[in-house]
C-alpha cells in the first residue's frame, strides 16, 4: 500500500471500494466516474459529464481525487496512461502529487519507455508552467508509496539523468547524481557511463575525469565499460600515460581489460601519434593476449587510409585475416574509399570483389565511392552503365547515388535522360533536394539550354524546394558564358529579393563567363562596379581569359595588376603560365615566374616543370638548365618527370654528356628512373651512335666518341620486375638497330617483346618493314605484314608508303 503523506489524501477510507467496472463503449475517463466506481458516493463525484455548446468537458476536477484514481488504477497501467493523457486534453493541470502518483504506476510495471517519455515532457517544460521543480517531485516520491521504494526510485532518478543528458543539460544531470547521494541512494553505474560518454562526445573531456573521481569518492564501483570511457577521455586529450594508468588500475581491482578499452586506446594513438603508433600498440597488446577485436583493426586501417598510407592499410587487412578476425563492411568501405580518392580504381574494384566473395554485401556508400571515382577519372559512361546495372539488380540506391548518375548523364550531354532519372526518384518516393535540381540545372547550362534550365528552376520552387546561392551561381555562370549580361543582372536582383547575398563565387562566375563569351571589356566593367573587390575577383579575370584562349589579354591583365602591386592567386598564375608555355611564350612565362618570386610567392613544382618543358621543346637548354638549377636552389627536389624532360631536352640537341650528367644526378638524389627515362636515354644514345657511324664513313680521319647503349639496356634489364620495358622502349631499340643495319638484333628484340606478352604497334612494324625492304628481303616483309594483319593492326599512311616504295624498288 502507498504510505500516507501530508500531501496525499489518506487511502484508508477507500479500502472498501468496489473494483473498477469496465465499460467497453466508454472512454477511460467515463469509466473512472464516481457513479461507475463508487455507486454509493455518487454525490461525491470526481468527474461529471455535462453537455454544452463546446462539447464534453470535465468539471469539479480535484487533484486529491485524481491521486486516488491513480491508486485504484495501479493494476491497470494502460488505463492509467489513457487517464493521464485524457486529463491533460480536458484542460486539467497536473501538479506534483498527480505526477508522482502516475510515476508510481509506471514504476510498478517497469514501463521504462513511458517513464522516459514522461520525464522528457517534465524536463522540457518550464518550472513556472509545471508549478513545481524536480526536487519537489522526488521529495514526494521519496516520502513513500508503493512502487517507488528502493531500486524503483533509483530507476526513476536514472531516467531523469538520461533525459538531462539526452538534451545536453549536463550540469543538471550531475546535480541529479549528487541529489541521489544526499537522499541516500547511489545511481546506477550505467547512467553514470551514459553521462560520461555523452560528455566526451560534446568535448567536455576534463569534466569526465573530475566526475569519475567524485563518483569514486561517493563509493560507486566502476565497471569495465566505465574504465573504457575513462581511457577514451584521456586519449581524446592525448594523455596516453594516464590512459595506460587506467589499465593498471583495472588490473589492481581485478577488472579484465575489454576490447572496447583496447580499441579506444588504439584509436586515440592513431589520431594523435599516427597510425604507425596505433598499429604498434595493437600488435603489442595482441601479443600480451589482450582482447583485440574488429574495431581495433578498423581504427588502424581507417587511420592509415586517412593518412593515404594505403599499402600499410592493406597490410593490416592481411594481418587481421591471418589472426582469424574477419573484416567487415566498414573496413572494406574505408579501404575502397581511400583507393578511389587516390584514383586507383583498379585496386578499389579488386577490394570490392574480394568483399563480395567473402559474403559481405556492398552498400550504397561504397558504390558511391566507385562511381564517383569513375566520373573523376573520365569514365563517365561506365559510371552510368554500372548505376543502371545496380538499379536493375535491386540493390538499395540512395539519393546521393542518384545524384552521381544525374551528374554523369549531364556530363555526357544526356540531360533529358538525367531529368527522367529525377522523375524516377519521385516515383520511388525519394526526396529530391536542392542538390539534385542544381545538378540538372548545371547540365542544361552546360549544354547552353538556358530556357530548360530556367524551367527546372521554376519547377523546383513550385515543388517547395528553395534554391540556394549555389543554384543561383550555376544559373549566373550559364547566362554569363552565353554573354547575356542583362539576364545576369536580373538574376542578381532576384538573389537579393530572396534574402540571399551574392558572394565572391557569384561574381567570379560572371567575370569568367563573360570572358569566355568573348566579352572581356564587359567583364572588366562588371569588376569595376564591385564595391568590395577581392583577390579572387581579379584572379577570375585572368582565369576567364585563359579559358577563352585570350592568353595575351590574360597576361596584360596580370601585368596591369602587378603594377598595382596586386598578384593574382597562385592557381591563376599557374593557369597563365601553362597557357603561355603552350603558346610558346616562354619569355613571358619566365617573367611571370620571377615576379612570383619577387612577391615571395613560391611557385609550385609543377610550374617549374611546365617552364622547363617549354624551354626543352624550344631547344633552349641554357634557360631550361637555369630554371632547373633555380628549382634545386629553392630546396625542391625535381621529380622523375622533370629529370626526364631535361634528359630528353639534352638528347634532342645532341648533348649526350649533359644528359648523362642529369641522369647521374637524378640517381644520386634518390629519384628512381622509370621506363620512360631509360627509353629517352636509349633513343638519344642510339641516334648519336648512328650519327657517329655515318660521320666516320664520310670522314674517317675525324675522331668521334662512341657511346654504347648496352649499359643502359643492361641496367634496365637488371631492374627485373621493378621496371619492365614497354612497347615504346622496345620499338626505340628495334628502330635503332634497324637503322644501324643490325637487323638480326632487331628481330631478336621483336621476338623478346612478344615473349613478354607485349603487343607490337604500327611504329614497330613500320621500322621492321622499312629495314626488310631496304635490304631487299621481300619474303620477310610479307611475313611481317601478315603478322601485322593477323594482330588486327592496320597500316597507316607511313607504313603504306614504305611498302609501296619497297615493292617498286624490288
Amino acid at each position: 500500500m502507498w504510505i500516507p503523506s501530508t500531501r496525499l489524501i489518506s487511502c484508508r477510507k477507500f479500502g472498501t471500494r468496489n473494483q473498477l467496472t469496465r465499460f467497453n463503449s466508454a472512454s477511460p475517463l467515463a469509466q473512472l466516474s464516481p457513479a461507475a466506481q463508487f455507486p454509493e458516493a455518487e454525490e461525491q463525484a470526481v468527474y461529471t459529464y455535462r453537455k454544452d455548446c463546446a462539447g464534453d468537458r470535465f468539471i469539479d476536477l480535484n487533484a486529491s481525487r485524481v491521486v486516488e484514481s491513480f491508486y485504484n488504477l495501479k493494476n491497470e497501467p494502460n488505463l492509467a496512461c489513457s487517464f493521464f493523457t485524457e486529463l491533460k486534453k480536458s484542460g486539467f493541470h497536473h501538479n506534483v502529487d498527480t505526477y508522482a502518483a502516475f510515476i508510481r504506476v509506471l514504476c510498478r510495471w517497469r514501463l521504462d519507455r513511458k517513464l522516459q517519455s514522461l520525464f522528457s515532457e517534465i524536463v522540457g517544460s518550464k518550472e513556472c508552467d509545471l508549478g513545481f521543480d524536480i526536487t519537489a517531485l522526488f521529495e514526494v516520491l521519496r516520502e513513500g508509496g508503493e512502487g517507488v521504494e528502493g531500486q524503483h526510485l533509483v530507476r526513476v532518478l536514472d531516467m531523469l539523468i538520461k533525459e538531462y543528458v539526452r538534451i545536453g543539460m549536463f550540469n543538471e544531470a550531475i546535480d541529479a547524481l549528487f541529489l541521489m547521494k544526499r537522499r541516500g541512494f547511489l545511481p546506477h553505474i550505467m547512467s553514470c557511463n551514459f553521462l560520461m560518454n555523452r560528455l566526451i562526445e560534446h568535448g567536455k573531456v576534463d569534466m569526465v575525469v573530475v566526475l569519475y573521481r567524485h563518483l569514486k569518492m561517493l563509493g560507486l564501483n566502476p565497471n569495465d565499460y566505465t574504465y573504457g570511457i575513462l581511457v577514451k577521455a584521456h586519449c581524446r586529450k592525448g594523455n596516453f600515460e594516464e590512459a595506460f594508468d587506467v589499465f593498471r588500475v583495472m588490473e589492481e581491482v581485478g577488472v579484465n581489460p575489454t576490447a572496447f578499452a583496447c580499441s579506444t586506446f588504439i584509436e586515440g594513438l592513431c589520431s594523435h601519434k599516427g597510425s604507425d603508433s596505433g598499429y604498434e600498440a595493437l600488435r603489442k597488446l595482441r601479443a600480451a593476449k589482450w582482447p583485440i577485436d574488429t574495431f581495433s583493426y578498423t581504427a588502424v586501417i581507417r587511420g592509415f587510409c586517412s593518412e593515404m598510407k594505403l599499402e600499410e592499410a592493406v597490410e593490416v587487412l592481411f594481418d587481421m585475416v591471418n589472426e582469424g578476425v574477419a573484416p567487415d563492411v566498414c573496413i572494406y568501405g574505408a579501404l575502397i574509399h581511400a583507393y578511389c580518392k587516390a584514383g586507383n580504381l583498379r585496386q578499389a574494384e579488386a577490394l570490392l570483389n574480394n568483399m563480395v566473395s567473402n559474403g559481405i554485401k556492398t552498400n550504397c556508400v561504397i558504390v558511391s565511392s566507385i562511381l564517383q571515382c569513375k566520373c573523376v577519372m573520365g569514365m563517365v559512361s561506365e559510371a552510368v552503365d554500372q548505376f543502371k546495372e545496380l538499379r536493375d539488380s535491386g540493390i538499395f540506391l540512395d539519393e546521393v547515388l542518384y545524384n552521381i548518375a544525374v551528374d554523369a548523364l549531364c556530363k555526357l550531354g544526356k540531360v533529358e535522360e538525367a531529368e527522367e532519372l529525377l522523375n524516377e526518384m519521385k516515383g520511388r518516393h525519394m526526396s529530391l533536394d536542392v542538390v539534385h535540381y542544381t545538378t540538372l540545372i548545371a547540365g542544361y547550362c552546360r549544354q547552353g539550354k538556358l530556357v530548360d534550365a530556367k524551367n527546372i528552376f521554376k519547377k523546383m520552387k513550385e515543388r517547395g524546394v528553395e534554391p540556394d546561392i549555389i543554384t543561383y551561381n550555376v544559373l549566373v555562370g550559364g547566362f554569363s558564358r552565353n554573354g547575356l549580361i542583362e539576364e545576369v543582372l536580373e538574376l542578381l536582383d532576384c538573389i537579393e529579393t530572396q534574402g540571399l547575398k551574392p558572394n565572391s563565387a557569384t561574381h567570379n562566375r560572371i567575370i569568367e563567363g563573360l570572358c569566355m563569351a568573348g566579352k572581356v571589356k564587359e567583364a572588366e566593367a562588371f569588376l569595376n562596379t564591385l564595391e568590395d573587390k577581392c583577390l579572387e575577383n581579379y584572379s577570375a579575370m585572368v582565369d576567364g581569359c585563359c579559358k577563352a584562349n585570350f592568353t595575351r589579354e590574360a597576361y596584360k591583365q596580370f601585368s596591369r595588376l602587378f603594377k598595382q602591386r596586386i598578384l593574382v592567386k597562385k592557381n591563376s598564375c599557374f593557369k597563365l603560365l601553362n597557357s603561355l608555355c603552350m603558346e610558346g611564350e616562354c619569355d613571358k612565362a619566365l617573367i611571370l615566374l620571377k615576379r612570383m618570386l619577387d612577391c615571395n610567392v613560391e611557385p609550385s613544382q609543377m610550374m617549374y616543370s611546365k617552364l622547363i618543358g617549354a624551354f626543352c621543346r624550344n631547344g633552349d637548354m641554357k634557360r631550361a638548365q637555369w630554371v632547373f638549377d633555380l628549382l634545386v636552389e629553392r630546396g625542391v627536389t625535381p621529380n622523375v618527370i622533370t629529370y626526364t624532360m631535361m634528359i630528353n631536352g639534352y638528347c634532342r640537341v645532341n648533348c649526350l654528356r649533359q644528359a648523362r650528367g642529369i641522369f647521374i644526378d637524378m640517381k644520386e638524389r634518390g629519384i628512381k628512373p622509370d621506363v620512360i627515362t631509360y627509353t629517352v636515354l636509349l633513343d638519344g644514345h642510339l641516334k648519336e651512335k648512328l650519327k657517329s657511324a655515318r660521320s666516320l664513313q664520310c670522314a674517317k680521319e675525324r675522331e668521334v666518341e662512341k657511346i654504347d647503349d648496352s649499359p643502359f639496356w643492361s641496367e634496365l634489364n637488371d631492374m627485373g620486375k621493378q621496371i619492365e620495358p614497354d612497347v615504346f622502349c622496345y620499338t626505340v631499340l628495334i628502330d635503332g638497330h634497324c637503322k644501324a643495319n643490325n637487323f638480326q638484333d632487331a628481330i631478336d628484340l621483336y621476338d623478346e617483346m612478344i615473349a613478354r606478352g607485349l603487343q607490337p604497334d604500327i611504329v614497330t612494324y613500320t621500322a621492321l618493314l622499312s629495314s626488310c625492304l631496304s635490304r631487299g628481303d621481300i619474303d620477310r616483309a610479307i611475313t611481317l605484314a601478315g603478322e601485322m594483319s593477323f594482330r588486327g593492326i592496320k597500316p597507316d599512311s607511313r607504313a603504306m608508303s614504305v611498302l609501296q616504295r619497297g615493292i617498286l624498288k624490288a
